[in-house]
C-alpha cells in the first residue's frame, strides 16, 4: 500500500460486473490505484469503460489469467485482487467446454501462484450461485455458505473448480482468499446474450423473446451496483478464509419477461418458448444472512425499480448494443434459438 491508497488488480474489469465495479471504485475510493487486467474476449468491451479510461488512477493491461508471466508482471506490487475473469454463459459452455475449465479453473490456479509469489494482501474470488446446483421448484429452501458443491453444468462445475484451488490455497498456505457466491447480475453494460437485456432488446426490436422449456426456471436477481456494493463491503472487512452468499430477490425467467414486455408497453405474443437446454437447473435462492449480518450490507432498491431503471439504459444507449449486435453474434443467436 502506498501513501496515496491502495494498488488493486481487477481481472475482468472490460466485463459487464468489473466495468460496473471500476466505475463505482474510481467514484468512491479515488485514492486507490486501480489495473484492469483483461483479455477482451468476445464479452470484454474498452466502451464499458470509456468514461474512466483517461483517469490518472486507472490503468489497463491486456492479458490472459492463463498466462502465468502476464499475470505475475501485472501483479507486482498490488495489495488486493478482485477477480472477476471468467467464460460464465451456460449456454456456451455446453456447446464449449474446453475454454471454461482451461479459463475459469487453470486460470484461477494461475493468479493464485502469482498472488502468493507477491504477496497479495486479499484476493477476493468471485464464484456463482450455480456451484452449489440446483433447488427443486417449490422447495422453500436457500443455498447458503455451508451449501455442499453440486454442478449441473460445465460452467459451474468450472468456476467450483476454481473456488476449490482458493480454499486449498487458505488451508495449505495460508492465503488470503475470500470467496464470493453472487446471484443473477443485471443492469447496464450487460453483454446482450444474458437473460434479462436479450429480452429488452429483442422487445425494443419487436422480435421474439426466447424462453427455454417452460420458463418455470427461478433465478437470484440483484442488480449488479448492490452485487458491486458487497464486493466492496467483502474487500473492506470480509474475513479471510470465508464464502459470502449475495443474493437479491428470486424471480421467475417467464414473468420477468412478461414484466419486460409489460413495461415496454409490448404484447405477450413476443414470447417464444424453445426448446430446453441440457441439464437446466430449476431454481436458485441465496440466504444472504452472513453478508447482511458480518459486513452490514443490503441492496439498495427493489427488483422492480432496478429492472426499470435497466430498461431506461437500453433504451438510452441503443448505439451501445447494437455495436455488439456483429456477425458472430448473430451466428451464436441462431444456433442458440434456432432463429431466422
Amino acid at each position: 500500500m502506498t501513501a496515496s491508497g491502495r494498488k488493486i488488480l481487477i481481472t475482468g474489469g472490460a466485463g459487464f460486473i468489473g466495468s460496473n465495479f471500476i466505475r463505482y471504485w474510481i467514484l468512491h475510493h479515488p485514492k486507490d490505484r486501480l489495473i484492469n487486467f483483461d483479455a477482451l474476449t468476445y464479452a470484454g468491451n474498452p466502451a464499458n469503460l470509456k468514461s474512466v479510461e483517461d483517469h490518472p488512477q486507472y490503468s489497463f493491461i491486456k492479458g490472459d489469467i492463463t498466462d502465468s508471466v502476464g499475470v505475475r508482471k501485472a501483479m507486482q506490487g498490488t495489495d488486493i485482487v478482485v477477480h472477476f475473469a471468467a467464460e460464465t454463459h451456460v449456454d456456451r459452455s455446453i456447446s464449449g467446454p474446453s475454454i471454461f475449465c482451461r479459463t475459469n479453473t487453470l486460470g484461477v490456479q494461475t493468479m493464485l501462484e502469482a498472488a502468493r509469489e507477491v504477496g497479495v494482501k486479499k484476493f477476493i474470488h468471485i464464484s456463482t450461485d450455480e456451484v452449489f446446483g440446483s433447488l427443486k421448484l417449490n422447495d422453500q429452501k436457500k443455498f447458503k455458505e455451508s451449501t455442499p458443491y453440486a454442478p449441473s453444468s460445465p460452467y459451474a462445475a468450472s468456476k467450483a473448480g476454481g473456488d476449490m484451488l482458493v480454499q486449498s490455497y487458505w488451508k495449505t498456505y495460508n492465503f488470503p482468499g475470500v470467496i464470493t457466491h453472487c446471484g443473477n447480475n443485471f443492469g447496464p453494460y450487460q453483454y446482450p446474450e444474458k437473460f434479462i437485456p436479450l429480452m429488452i432488446i429483442n422487445a425494443l426490436q419487436g422480435k421474439a423473446l426466447p424462453i427455454y422449456g417452460d420458463g418455470k426456471y427461478i433465478r437470484d436477481w440483484i442488480h449488479v451496483e448492490d452485487h458491486v456494493r458487497a464486493i466492496e463491503a467483502v474487500v473492506e472487512r470480509g474475513r479471510i478464509g470465508e464464502h459470502y452468499c449475495i443474493g437479491g430477490e428470486p424471480k421467475m425467467n417467464f414473468e420477468v419477461a412478461q414484466r419486460i414486455l409489460k413495461i415496454l408497453g409490448k404484447g405477450e405474443d413476443l414470447l417464444q418458448f424453445v426448446k430446453d437446454r441440457p441439464g437446466h437447473d430449476r431454481k436458485y435462492v441465496l440466504d444472504s444472512a452472513k453478508v447482511k449480518r458480518e459486513l452490514k450490507w443490503s441492496p439498495l432498491h427493489t427488483f422492480e425499480e432496478r429492472l426499470q431503471n435497466t430498461i431506461e439504459w437500453y433504451q438510452d444507449n441503443q448505439v451501445w448494443w447494437q455495436a455488439l449486435m456483429n456477425k458472430k453474434y448473430r451466428e451464436y443467436y441462431r444456433r442458440q434459438y434456432r432463429a431466422s
